[in-house]
């Protein structure tokens, strides 16, 4: 007969549970609040431009949902009392140069940098979903939150090839540009 063993494995070893950190909720609220914040620039830039031309009543509907997601985000950053970038006067400045520069360069380029900040962001936000479904119930608040917007950024995207994105000159090299820039500025504001 052979023996008989018993694990003396306690129950937490047996029951794993992730909880997301706090400074990975320190960090998900203070890249999103400089994400959103750039992408209010952004679109205040293409209306100063484009804003009273055929497409500025739905450059200024984004705008406002924008508008929208940074209040939410500065509430987010006092009610967790997360220290925001130091990078959000660079941010708000070189915001508001992009949605300026690619509206300069015509609508469809305009339409260009909204799908590429947004398929950026979407990505983003997506990811941020994962990390916050390690515990559903403490996360309700970002969950709902960021799943809102996330839905919103996907229909700017979704605008911006409705109304010509990919006509615009050497879209996938400007496009790629962009996206690069956005992805850069995440990883800096995660961490600065």
């Amino acid at each position: 007969m052979l023996p008989i063993r018993i694990s003396t494995t306690s129950a937490s070893n047996i029951i794993k549970r992730s909880y997301t950190s706090r400074a990975e909720l320190d960090k998900i609220i203070r890249v999103d609040h400089a994400g959103e914040l750039g992408a209010d620039r952004i679109y205040a830039g293409q209306m100063a431009i484009l804003g009273s031309g055929p497409n500025g009543p739905l450059i200024k509907h984004m705008w406002e949902q924008e508008k929208e997601h940074r209040a939410k985000f500065e509430e987010l950053i006092r009610k967790y009392r997360v220290r925001p970038t130091v990078m959000t006067p660079i941010w708000n400045v070189a915001g508001f140069v992009l949605g300026a520069g690619s509206a300069l360069l015509g609508e469809k380029a305009a339409m260009a940098c909204t799908v590429a900040v947004e398929t950026v962001i979407v990505e983003h936000y997506n990811d941020q979903l994962r990390t916050l479904m390690d515990d559903p119930k403490a996360n309700k608040e970002l969950l709902e939150t960021i799943t809102k917007f996330r839905d919103e950024e996907q229909e700017h995207h979704d605008h911006g090839i409705d109304h010509g994105a990919e006509q615009a000159p050497f879209y996938k090299a400007y496009s790629e540009l962009i996206k690069a820039g956005c992805k850069a500025a995440i990883a800096i504001s995660k961490v600065v």
